[in-house]
Formats: structure tokens, C-alpha cells, sequence
């Protein structure tokens, strides 16, 4: 029986699609790329780059539709009424056009929801930022890419991504009888994979704090959560951030995790709670490298115990340890996967919102990508910055963390319940002290 080729949802994929239904909101994410002055970009040239780019990202032009019954899961197919100007749009940031209205302009971005009727993705050219400078916001559905193949889909559009052969377009959508046998040679192959399913679920299912995980110290980080977000950001050099993180055998991700746990406990000190150690979820990609042909979703929760107070360097060592112990486990499926004839009607009919509005596994959420190394442009222009953003999936955990390594600086978006967290301004102060202080171990003399 030939194969016949099908970009199929992956379990992961469909899960991350049952997420955004219901009142929960999307689960979008995102990047704020800034562009300065931006002399010779408008939106006529915007809109003309990214169509010329978009053909290199097969799924940029692909949406989401149902198989026919007994065909399986939902497919991606190219959409033969695609046009770059639905996906590429304008936008004015709001008044003043300073720093805090282009953050909570490119926020207002990643939170609507985008349209299930056509390639879930968009690029906003925001202008009326102060100066006269301008700003890019890239905005995916997270069932079209994970972060790491949302970076991938980034190296393809800014300038510089690699040149891909022309392929005919559209293609016209597998037939309906060729799809019901690949789906039934799929299921064939999933009846031969039940055992190291069964072990996958168990690795992963631990790696994430197991069935029954320590519970969470009860603390006002966990709570419900509005609608309404309140967004900072946080900057650090990443060269003295790797530095000290590489002289106690750890990773740059490590570093960051010590010193979020540091931050929460100033705020928490600050609010009179005495929080000394905070259960924090991580995003762990099973991707070996970014590939913008093949996207979906490739990751699995790490649940890490991470000290809030002690010396740096000790927490250093524990968290790389612990990370260490762990994460083999956690780059397989993620449970809600493996788990997935049985999580996607659960989360259809909101069970897995009221989980997410009631758990008391962790404390916040630490999601972590390595961009570019060195500076890139769009349009020949100089992109300055780029900033992760997210939206939806919060649950209770009133803040969370994504981080953006770009160009020897690394940025921390810190999102928060606007009711739940007045206090937003004490958490970046505190973030950026943890910070400093990590760095410092870059310049101490190495223990005898």
C-alpha cells in the first residue's frame, strides 16, 4: 500500500487545538520585532516581502480542515483563496507610542483570536511608535507551530532565509478513500507502538511532577485569572548570563529559572508571604533543530522544584542537577498527547480549562527560545529587538515568563493578571536584581 503524502495534525497539534476552544481564549504566541525608523518599509512593502517569503513556509498557506469520516484527524491543506493581505495588516500603536503602549498594542495583537477559516498566522506593521519608528508583530496559532518551529517560521521571513524551490499551488486535497486507508495504516502502525507509548507516557507523566505531584505552596501566584493582562519586560546580557551559568555546569535556561524563583520570592516577601520554594513548569522541545517544512508541536512539560533564596551559586548547581535528572524524560510526547482520544472531548467541554483554573502543581510557567546570534534584518532594515509574547492557557498561575535569546541579549516578557498582580512593577525590579545577581558570578574568582 503506497503512502500517500499528508500533512496530518499531530496528537500534539490536535490537543493544542482542543485548548483554544470553548471560552478559555486562544493560545496564541508571538514576537515583537522592533524596526526603528524603518526608512523605505511601509505596508505595501511589507505585505510584497512576506508574500515573496510565505511560499518557503508550506503551512503559512495551509489551514486546518476535518478529514472525512473513517480519514482520520484534521489535515492541513493548501488554501486556494489565500491572499498575503488578509495575514499582513496595519495597525497604529497607542497613545503616546512609548515604550509600555507599543507592548500593550503588540499584547492586544496576540490575544485576538485568529480566524479558523484560513492559515492561522499574522504580521501586523505597527507605526505611530514614538520617534517614528515601527514595529513588526508575527502572531501564530499554537496548533499551526511550537516555539521552536515558530523561530523557524521567523528565519524564513526576515531576510537572509534560505531559498526554497518553487512546488506547484495549490495542491489538490487527498481524496477521500486514499485518506481512510492512510489513516487505517496509521492506526495499524499505532497498535504496534502501544508499548513504547505506554513507557513514553510514563517518562513524560514524570517529568512533568508524575499523577500525584507535591502540591504547589499555596500563595496568592495562584488564583483566578481574568481576562485583562498587564505586560514588562526584563533585559539581561546573555554573554555574563552564560558565563555564570557554565561555571556551575549549567545551562543558560537554568540561570533564568534561578533567578525567576528569586523574583517571585521578593514579590511574594513584598506582599508578606514567606515562599521559599516554587514549583516551575518548562517547556522542553523534542526538536533536534528547527525545520519550517515540518512544524506542529514537539514539546513536553518539565515540572522543576527551583529555590527562591540561598546563594546563587547553590542554586545554580540544584536547578542544572535537577534539569539534568529530568529532562531525558520530558522530550518525548507530552501526556496530553499520548492521552489524546481521551483529553481532546475533555477539553471540548471545558474540562481541562477548569483543570488548568484549579491545579496546584506549579507556581508559574518558564518557556524559553534561543533566537539568532547575531543581528538580523527585514527590508534591508536593522531589527533592534525582538520580544516573545504570548496568550491564553494561564489557568490560575496569575504570571508567566517567556524568554527570548536575541543577538547577545536576552529579554523576559513577564505577563500578568492585571487584577491579581498590582504589584507588577516590584516582580521586573526584583527579576532584574535576580538577574544581576547571577551575572556576578560570571566575574567571581572560580572556587579552589
Amino acid at each position: 500500500m503506497n503512502r500517500i503524502d499528508v500533512d496530518r495534525a499531530s496528537p500534539t497539534d490536535r490537543a493544542f487545538l482542543a485548548m483554544g476552544t470553548g471560552d478559555g481564549g486562544p493560545v496564541q504566541f508571538g514576537v515583537l520585532l522592533l524596526l526603528g525608523r524603518a526608512a523605505g518599509l511601509d505596508l505595501v512593502r511589507v505585505r510584497q516581502l512576506i508574500g515573496e517569503r510565505v511560499p518557503a513556509v508550506p503551512r503559512l498557506r495551509r489551514r486546518l480542515v476535518p478529514a472525512p469520516r473513517g480519514g482520520g484527524g484534521p489535515i492541513w491543506v493548501d488554501d486556494p483563496g489565500f491572499d498575503v493581505r488578509r495575514h499582513v495588516r496595519p495597525a497604529v500603536c497607542a497613545p503616546p507610542g512609548d515604550g509600555q503602549a507599543v507592548l500593550d498594542t503588540a499584547l492586544s495583537l496576540v490575544s485576538a483570536p485568529l480566524p479558523r477559516d484560513a492559515p492561522p498566522w499574522s504580521a501586523t506593521f505597527l507605526t505611530g511608535l514614538a520617534g517614528g519608528e515601527a514595529a513588526l508583530v508575527v502572531v501564530l496559532d499554537h496548533v499551526l507551530a511550537d516555539g521552536v518551529g515558530g523561530l523557524a517560521v521567523l528565519a524564513r521571513l526576515v531576510d537572509g532565509g534560505a531559498e526554497t524551490a518553487a512546488v506547484p499551488y495549490p495542491r489538490p486535497w487527498p481524496g477521500a478513500v486514499a485518506l481512510r486507508r492512510e489513516a487505517l495504516a496509521g492506526r495499524l502502525r499505532s497498535v504496534r507502538r502501544i508499548g513504547p507509548a505506554a513507557r513514553a507516557l510514563y517518562a513524560s507523566t514524570a517529568a512533568a511532577g508524575g499523577l500525584h505531584p507535591p502540591r504547589a505552596t499555596p500563595c496568592s501566584l495562584l488564583g483566578p485569572a481574568g481576562s485583562r493582562h498587564r505586560l514588562v519586560v526584563v533585559r539581561a546580557e546573555l554573554a555574563p548570563l552564560r558565563a555564570a551559568a557554565h561555571r556551575h555546569e549549567a545551562s543558560v535556561n537554568d540561570a533564568v529559572l534561578v533567578a525567576v524563583a528569586g523574583a517571585l520570592h521578593r514579590l511574594l516577601r513584598a506582599r508578606h508571604e514567606d515562599v521559599r520554594t516554587f514549583a516551575i513548569g518548562v517547556p522542553v522541545s523534542g526538536r533536534a533543530a528547527a525545520d519550517a517544512s515540518h512544524l506542529g508541536n514537539a514539546v513536553s512539560p518539565l515540572l522543576v522544584t527551583v529555590p527562591g533564596t540561598g546563594d546563587v551559586a547553590g542554586r545554580l548547581a540544584l536547578v542544572a542537577a535537577r534539569v539534568r535528572a529530568s529532562k531525558a524524560a520530558a522530550t518525548g510526547p507530552p501526556p496530553i498527547a499520548v492521552l489524546g482520544a481521551l483529553f481532546r472531548p475533555l477539553a471540548a467541554l471545558g474540562l481541562y480549562r477548569w483543570y488548568l483554573d484549579h491545579q496546584r502543581r506549579m507556581h508559574t510557567l518558564v518557556s524559553h527560545v534561543r533566537g539568532p546570534a547575531g543581528p538580523v534584518t527585514f527590508g534591508g532594515v536593522p531589527i533592534g529587538e525582538a520580544i516573545p509574547l504570548s496568550a491564553g492557557a494561564g489557568g490560575n498561575l496569575t504570571v508567566l515568563f517567556e524568554v527570548l535569546s536575541y543577538a547577545g541579549n536576552v529579554v523576559i516578557s513577564v505577563l500578568a493578571d492585571a487584577a491579581r498582580c498590582p504589584d507588577l512593577g516590584v516582580l521586573a525590579d526584583g527579576l532584574a536584581a535576580e538577574l544581576d545577581l547571577v551575572c556576578r558570578e560570571s566575574r567571581e574568582q572560580r572556587p579552589k
